[in-house]
C-alpha cells in the first residue's frame, strides 16, 4: 500500500471538512464560495453530506477549498 503522508485528506472524513470548513467561513460565506442548494437553502451538515456523496463534482469543490483553506493556516 502507498503511503499517504502528503496527501491532506487522507483519513479526513466527509462531515469533519464540512464541519471545519463551516466553523471557518461560516454558511453564508461558503454558499457563497461553492454555489450549491445545500449551503445556501436551509444548510444543515446532514443535507450536505447527502447531497455531496451523490454528486461527485461538489464533492470536489468541497475538498478541494478544504485543502486550500489548510494551507492558508
Amino acid at each position: 500500500m502507498h503511503e499517504q503522508t502528503n496527501n491532506p485528506l487522507h483519513g479526513k472524513r466527509l462531515d469533519t471538512i464540512i464541519e471545519y470548513l463551516v466553523e471557518y467561513y461560516g454558511w453564508e460565506e461558503l454558499g457563497q464560495r461553492i454555489v450549491i442548494r445545500c449551503f445556501n437553502e436551509n444548510p444543515s451538515v446532514k443535507s450536505s453530506l447527502t447531497f455531496l456523496r451523490k454528486t461527485p463534482w461538489a464533492r470536489e469543490k468541497v475538498e478541494q477549498l478544504y485543502v486550500k483553506t489548510l494551507l492558508k493556516k
